[in-house]
């Protein structure tokens, strides 16, 4: 069987702007697949606002974005890029990020430049180290990684701080360096977007943060413009946040909630999200 790292290479070398969710735990990404997406995304901004209650600003640390994705791994089979954020500190921490990473079930990870701690891109405030330090990075990942397909994202929070051109610059310097993916962050013009595949040979990803700086647009367009990835890196949370908020609104309100189908998934439904028949199933064979 072809290794989820080959599909994913398969997937970004293609440039159809494959559509990628974020998952912020091994339910979202159980959704993510059973909708039948073709790749995950590991968010560290999901993970801090989920599980710690924290703004995206460099609270997560390797150790929890590894356990959740090692849970991730277990409970799904489809490609997982993984959001390493700075790498956890300078080349030889990067190193050692990518062999963690790489052993929990990562098939690619991300490393960003922004001067630790890090924050969401779409915020204010970034700051991004030396283009040769970010470089350098870039180089200790590549050479960590144990197995080839393992793919290295290498994002630049430069555009904020210092302009589309040099955002353009550090990106081409770090696929010289042999990151197999570039990730020019919050462009906040249309036609940024479009020059991006244009100046960068390197398959690329274009984020699509809802609310945030750059201009949404649609997949089919980003497709046609030779994007490899299209990611929604925290659609998946927005909207649980948003169905909590008003299934809680009205149990609070009315003092009861119903199997109401624009309130609450059924429950049979929600045990077959977690595989419970094949559970089931397996009780009956030790028993």
């Amino acid at each position: 069987m072809t290794s989820t790292r080959k599909t994913l290479r398969a997937l970004v070398n293609e440039r159809r702007g494959v559509l990628v969710p974020g998952a912020f735990n091994a339910l979202s990404a159980k959704v993510i697949e059973d909708l039948g997406f073709e790749a995950i995304y590991v968010t560290g901004a999901g993970v801090t606002n989920m599980w710690f209650g924290l703004p995206d600003q460099g609270f997560m640390g390797l150790s929890e974005i590894a356990d959740h994705t090692a849970r991730i791994r277990d409970a799904v089979n489809l490609p997982l890029i993984v959001d390493a954020d700075t790498g956890f500190g300078n080349a030889l921490n990067v190193r050692h990020t990518v062999r963690v990473l790489e052993r929990a079930g990562a098939d690619c990870i991300q490393l960003e430049d922004q001067v630790a701690p890090k924050r969401c891109g779409h915020f204010t405030g970034k700051e991004v180290i030396s283009t040769e330090e970010a470089v350098s990075k870039i180089k200790a990942a590549v050479d960590a990684r144990r197995d080839p397909d393992f793919l290295i994202m290498a994002r630049t929070d430069a555009c904020a701080t210092q302009g589309f051109e040099a955002a353009i610059e550090r990106a081409q310097r770090f696929a010289e360096a042999g990151a197999d993916i570039l990730f020019v962050e919050a462009v906040t013009k249309a036609e940024e977007i479009r020059a991006l595949p244009q100046r960068l040979s390197t398959p690329q990803l274009m984020n699509m943060v809802i609310g945030g700086k750059t201009p949404i647009t649609d997949a089919g367009e980003l497709q046609q413009m030779g994007y490899g990835v299209v990611l929604y890196a925290n659609a998946a949370l927005q909207g649980a946040v948003a169905g909590m908020q008003k299934a809680l609104g009205v149990l609070k309100t009315q003092r009861r909630i119903d199997e109401d189908p624009n309130l609450v998934i059924p429950f049979a439904e929600r045990q077959r999200l977690v595989n419970k028949p094949e559970w089931d199933a397996l009780e009956k064979k030790y028993t």
